[in-house]
């Protein structure tokens, strides 16, 4: 398991820190892909998300940036999407969060194309 040496967050800190901030705009379909045993993954997680409009996907990929700021002083390292609001891509290096629009998501199926990955559908709050 690598460590966010930035802040001391392990990426399943920060992985539940992701959760939690999508949780708080009421993301739909959170799933968390754990990619520690893919071979040439580029993420220890995938946490991704739908919403439904393109207010609320701002609004989550919003809630996510201030869960994990709040609890760590940690930015994404990158991020993409803002404009188009169909696809946001928060990028923590060991943890990627995808929040998409639902047509979206389907048309990509991230779950598919990363199918060696351990899948766990979140339907609670994580508590961090």
């Amino acid at each position: 398991m690598r460590i966010n040496k930035a802040k001391e967050l392990t990426s399943a800190e920060l992985c539940d820190l992701v959760v939690k901030g999508m949780q708080e705009k009421k993301a739909t379909d959170v799933v968390v892909m754990d990619l520690r045993s893919v071979k040439n993954a580029i993420a220890d997680f995938f946490v991704i998300c739908s919403g439904t409009s393109d207010t609320q996907i701002d609004a989550i990929s919003t809630s996510i940036e201030e869960e994990v700021y709040k609890a760590s002083q940690v930015n994404p390292w990158h991020n993409e999407g803002r404009l188009n609001r169909e696809w946001i891509l928060l990028d923590y290096v060991d943890v990627v969060a995808h929040v998409f629009k639902k047509e979206r998501r389907t048309f990509y199926d991230l779950e598919q194309l990363w199918g060696d990955a351990e899948i766990r559908v979140v339907e609670e709050p994580v508590t961090v």
